[in-house]
């Protein structure tokens, strides 16, 4: 029996490179949809060129293809008009490949949404994939418009909202806490109590491995993360493990933290460090997934590779 064919886009970037990785060693054919020519890994089973922001003759790239897993996305504004970037990039041009893959017949489309799509950086209580979206910035409102374009289209799609992902070679904010949990200081960081749901790397390729092969209709967002929520000490104390290290974190008090954070101009660090985003994958875990990484021991492994 032949392996599926899985159109994959963004496989350079953080999350893209794991995913390219992934399904090829899963057996899946993978057909690699670039922008630009580059060097790819053996195993591949073919490569389209081509932009996504103007997807008007797709043909060839999902010609034969089952899926598609789109992992290609702004997450950055490249001009002064963020709004209109992200909807170029994240909204309309997903709209674009989705509706040249419904031409195509192919049977899912797999969209690397965000939990950014439902929520800001905090959320004052556990979220579910029944709770209302609400976006507060341009990155969000973008995902959360191309999930809105995808239940318009004619093909059975999945959206997966991942939490904050960590894995080698991260970014963002996941990166600066490699480069906290490195120093070799104690940092003032014990007293922070918010809890934060993450997800590997490991764990988001493995969801979108029960996505491609779940039965039946789809055509709904899903949320990605892994079972235990972790605090930022919790965090750092896993890197550390991983390190061969002491936790080396000091009990300051949130406020006193605020204060110092308030003082140096970098108050906008205090709801990313402090604030508590804990989501639950109920729709995931319906199907039958279960995360294969615990966050604790994933954070150490990833110090420990060097990640």
């Amino acid at each position: 029996m032949t392996a599926p064919l899985v159109a994959l886009t963004g496989s350079t970037g953080f999350i893209g490179r794991h995913l390219l990785a992934a399904l090829s060693a899963r057996g899946y054919r993978v057909r690699v949809l670039l922008r630009r020519p580059v060097e790819l890994p053996p195993g591949i089973s073919g490569a389209v060129v081509g932009d996504l922001a103007r997807p008007q003759n797709m043909a060839a790239a999902l010609s034969g293809a089952d899926a598609v897993v789109h992992s290609a996305g702004l997450a950055h504004a490249m001009s002064g008009a963020p709004e209109d970037d992200y909807r170029s990039f994240n909204t309309e041009a997903t709209r674009g490949l989705a509706q040249a893959a419904a031409r195509a017949r192919v049977r899912r489309f797999v969209f690397l949404s965000s939990i950014r799509a439902q929520v800001g950086p905090s959320a004052a209580g556990p979220l579910t994939e029944a709770d209302a979206p609400a976006p507060t910035d341009a990155y969000g409102r973008s995902k959360l418009a191309a999930e809105e374009a995808l239940a318009g289209i004619d093909i059975d799609y999945a959206a997966l909202r991942p939490v904050l992902v960590y894995g080698p070679g991260q970014k963002g904010n996941m990166a600066a806490l490699m480069r906290l949990a490195r120093a070799p200081y104690p940092l003032p960081l014990g007293g922070l109590a918010g809890q934060r749901s993450l997800v590997s790397v490991e764990s988001l390729s493995d969801a979108v491995h029960a996505v491609l092969r779940a039965p039946g209709a789809m055509r709904r967002p899903l949320i990605v993360s892994e079972a235990e929520p972790v605090s930022v000490p919790e965090m750092i104390a896993a890197l550390r493990a991983g390190l061969g290290r002491r936790p080396g974190l000091l009990p300051v008090p949130e406020f006193v933290l605020d204060a110092v954070l308030s003082l140096t101009g970098r108050g906008e660090l205090r709801e990313r460090l402090a604030g508590s985003l804990v989501a639950r994958a109920a729709g995931l875990e319906a199907l039958g997934w279960t995360a294969p990484v615990e966050t604790r021991s994933g954070l150490a492994a990833l110090a420990r590779a060097g990640g």
